[in-house]
């Protein structure tokens, strides 16, 4: 199992840009599946952005062209870049993991109802 820890979450006024990262510890996998999801009040989980071990990446087409993941296999890291945030992008951010190989459109999918590891969350809120 691998324990994953996010940070960087805040207030932002709209237009703003915050980077979120992602610390894994733990297990090591050596194919994987990792996304960034959000939950705002009264909402489900949805996929944000998505990552495979094989490098293929997927965005939701609501942060398309404004965030950005990444990672850093050596040391163990998971980033979103957002910038120009907006209102609706305000909710807990969190940032999962899977030892299977899925696609990045089935993670954004499907990721929130079938990864295995979470992290905590990070609040992102964005004023207008």
């Amino acid at each position: 199992q691998v324990q994953l820890v996010e940070s960087g979450g805040g207030s932002v006024q709209s237009g703003g840009s915050l980077r979120l990262s992602c610390a894994a510890s733990g297990d090591t996998y050596s194919s994987y599946s990792m996304g960034w999801f959000r939950q705002a009040p009264g909402k489900e989980r949805e996929g944000v952005a998505a990552i495979n071990s094989d490098g293929s990446i997927s965005y939701a087409d609501s942060v398309k062209g404004r965030f950005t993941i990444s990672q850093d296999n050596a040391k163990n890291m998971l980033y979103l870049q957002m910038n120009s945030l907006k209102p609706e992008d305000t909710a807990m951010y969190y940032c999962a993991a899977d030892p299977r190989v899925y696609s990045p459109r089935t993670i954004l999918r499907i990721g929130a109802t079938l990864f295995l590891d979470w992290g905590q969350g990070t609040q992102v809120t964005v004023s207008s």
